[in-house]
């Protein structure tokens, strides 16, 4: 699975932007996905994921309420709205596709395939 990531940029804080993650080479439906953020200086943590279906979501503490991940099957994309952005949001944004299952949504060690990241930058 190649995974796309895009839409990133420079956004004022309390402001919104939509991240996408398109796919190639394999049908998404039959994997958990998953948004991680790498902020400068810091490891990569996770940031939301969603089961196969869309029926289950998870967020990390920092975003919940703020952050919004779908998933379209039909176009083999997953996308993340966010929403009342901070400057502690800034990091590059990389999603990723699991396939064991949905428990380990939110370890990235996990994970088997990964997007190229995607520069979120949010001024304060």
């Amino acid at each position: 699975v190649q995974l796309q990531a895009s839409g990133g940029g420079l956004v004022q804080a309390g402001g919104s932007l939509r991240l996408s993650c398109g796919a190639s080479g394999h049908t998404i439906d039959t994997y958990t996905m998953g948004w991680f953020r790498r902020a400068p200086e810091k490891t990569r943590v996770f940031v939301a994921g969603i089961s196969e279906s869309g029926r289950l979501t998870k967020y990390a503490d920092s975003v919940e309420g703020r952050f919004t991940i779908s998933r379209d099957n039909s176009k083999n994309t997953v996308y993340l709205q966010m929403d009342s952005l901070k400057a502690e949001d800034t990091a590059v944004y990389y999603c990723a596709a699991l396939s064991v299952p949905y428990r380990w949504v939110a370890v990235s060690t996990k994970y088997s395939y990964w997007g190229q990241g995607t520069l979120v930058t949010v001024s304060s």
